[in-house]
């Protein structure tokens, strides 16, 4: 069983919050981060634990045009507690994916969070669960993205902002889902200028607050000066499921020369969609495509910035 002095995971649900559940942004309180499986043991053990396929490990470095660009690593042979002092001394952000392998506590938390808002939310059923565990060194930031299923961010340690813009246009395109849907555009990939800041919603998240926002929507973050641990779930519903096979059939379509197809979220066209989606998803007519990461560099607690490079080579994550 999971170690938690925690209780009931919500702490301040109001009435109006079901209605706003998946229509608009939500900041709540919660009690994570007064669980034990955040402390420094717990996610040094995780880190030790965790497959090669189950995380990534990134910093930034300027390239020819001045920009910092992602860098994707490896923990090489370091325990968890080096990892983390290079994590609170460096530049550097971890994505432990799917702790729940590690550690079945992970897998019983996350299924109480979500025994929770389908308790406090009429009709909710969600399902495909999945929660990632983020530690990040002072001052790094996530670029801006958007995520293909329903997303929530939990604070556990330090602080961070948050900015949150609308799913439309011109913060999003639908041809931007449809490539991260069919797996040929990277999250972070898409791109990003100032102005589009005017229409963003800004957040600064301490421990113990989260947020939830509606589908889709772009997001980035900024850690303030200090070490960073949160937790992002994810889930799907009727609904999201019915959005996800409408923007992948529409990227067939769109491949297949089709320049705008509509996005209907129900009725017989949306039930064609699905069919359609379902049929090549399935059907192994069409493998989802992959671009793989270049791994370049060793986290390392006695290098300045907490890496070290190391000779490139490709992994598929």
């Amino acid at each position: 069983m999971r170690e938690t002095t925690t209780g009931t995971i919500l702490a301040d649900w109001q009435a109006d919050h079901a209605e706003k559940f998946g229509r608009e942004p939500l900041k709540l309180k919660h009690t994570l981060h007064r669980s034990e499986l955040f402390s420094d043991d717990r996610l040094a053990r995780l880190i030790e634990r965790a497959d090669r396929s189950h995380y990534h490990v990134n910093t930034r470095a300027k390239g020819p045009d001045g920009k910092k660009r992602r860098r994707e690593g490896e923990f090489g042979k370091l325990t968890g507690m080096e990892v983390l002092e290079a994590v609170r001394k460096g530049d550097i952000w971890i994505n432990l994916r799917a702790p729940q392998i590690a550690d079945p506590a992970y897998g019983e938390l996350l299924r109480d969070m979500y025994r929770e808002f389908e308790a406090r939310v009429p009709g909710l059923q969600t399902f495909k669960h999945i929660t990632t565990i983020l530690i990040s060194s002072p001052n790094v930031y996530v670029p801006y993205h958007a995520d293909v299923p329903g997303q929530m961010l939990w604070q556990v340690r330090g602080k961070k902002r948050v900015w949150l813009y609308p799913n439309e246009e011109p913060y999003v395109t639908r041809s931007a889902i449809e490539k991260l849907i069919l797996g040929e555009l990277h999250e972070v990939d898409m791109p990003y200028d100032e102005t589009l800041d005017a229409g963003a919603q800004m957040h600064d998240l301490k421990p113990g607050e989260m947020l939830h926002w509606p589908l889709n929507w772009p997001h980035r973050v900024e850690n303030h000066d200090c070490l960073n641990v949160s937790v992002t779930t994810e889930h799907y519903t009727s609904a999201i499921r019915t959005s996800y096979a409408v923007h992948y059939a529409n990227g067939l379509l769109r491949k297949a020369g089709i320049s705008n197809p509509a996005k209907q979220e129900a009725g017989p066209m949306a039930l064609a969609k699905t069919a359609l989606a379902g049929a090549v998803k399935f059907s192994g007519l069409r493998k989802k495509a992959s671009k793989p990461y270049t791994i370049d560099f060793a986290v390392d607690p006695q290098a300045p910035s907490g890496v070290r490079d190391i000779p490139p080579y490709a992994l598929s994550l």
